[in-house]
């Protein structure tokens, strides 16, 4: 006598734990900052904190509603991210350019990739001196800072993107007499896709990280001239006002490139899977 199976859940059961799993993964990601957030406040308010170091959340809530009143946080948001954007362009249009040319063209790959792997080592906000004596400390220097910081992420990517395309493919092509345009078009850059948009997002990290440091030794506007000039009258929820500032635009951007990310590589089987799964 065969035993029975198991009992199958019912379909009210199965729609609770499906309700759950939505749930858990729309506010779950909200539970340890809510936490961190709370605890900090219950913190300061008892003076386990002092607010000299670390001003309650509330306090910083209030410089935040102060600085957008005034005008002053908008403005210095304004010019940083234009910084920003201009850094981002320059400095990923060589990095994109470059990394095209010399996984494609093995002669060019012999003229600069070793040059460009000898500089890319070199910690680029170590040469902030040279770019102050070079600009001295007006746009031109913080952009110039900015873009080599995004060069080097995307071209690395990009280059590793490019030679890591299946050579049947590109033999394919050439077999139905595809032009070089064509070939780069259709071929070259949709393969190389995925890495350049890993390479756009971790030059997105570099692109905040520069301009913050850049910002904060010579600058006279900007988020970083803001929370220095708020450091020298010992307004710490001003310098925090800044600091959260800098990370939101960090995560606007990166969820930025993701949706481009999404939306230019929706052809692309791994990524068609993902949108499954998360449906």
């Amino acid at each position: 006598m065969s035993k029975p199976g198991p009992i199958p859940p019912s379909e009210s059961t199965a729609t609770a734990r499906s309700r759950a799993s939505v749930m858990f993964r729309s506010f779950g990601p909200w539970i340890a900052p809510v936490a961190i957030l709370a605890g900090w406040e219950i913190a300061a308010d008892l003076g386990v904190i002092a607010q000299r170091v670390l001003p309650a959340p509330s306090a910083v809530a209030v410089a935040c509603l102060q600085t957008l009143k005034d005008g002053s946080l908008l403005q210095a948001v304004a010019i940083s991210s234009q910084r920003a954007v201009k850094g981002l362009l320059i400095g990923g249009a060589l990095g994109f350019g470059l990394g095209v040319v010399n996984g494609l063209w093995r002669p060019a790959e012999v003229l600069l990739d070793s040059t460009l792997q000898m500089l890319r080592n070199v910690p680029h906000l170590a040469i902030i001196p040279m770019v102050i004596l070079w600009f001295g400390i007006g746009e031109e220097a913080k952009i110039f800072l900015v873009a080599i910081g995004v060069l080097f992420p995307v071209y690395l990517n990009t280059y590793h993107g490019v030679r890591a395309i299946d050579p049947t493919l590109i033999e394919m092509a050439r077999v139905y007499n595809l032009g070089p345009l064509a070939l780069i078009w259709r071929v070259v850059l949709p393969g190389a896709l995925p890495s350049v948009f890993v390479g756009l997002r971790y030059g997105l990290g570099m692109m905040w990280l520069t301009l913050i440091v850049a910002e904060t030794i010579s600058a006279s506007s900007g988020i970083g001239y803001m929370t220095m000039n708020a450091r020298e009258f010992l307004q710490t929820d001003v310098v925090l006002v800044g600091i959260i500032i800098y990370a939101a635009l960090g995560k606007i951007s990166d969820v930025i490139a993701k949706q481009g990310e999404r939306a230019m590589l929706s052809w692309h089987p791994n990524y068609a899977r993902r949108s499954e799964t998360r449906t």
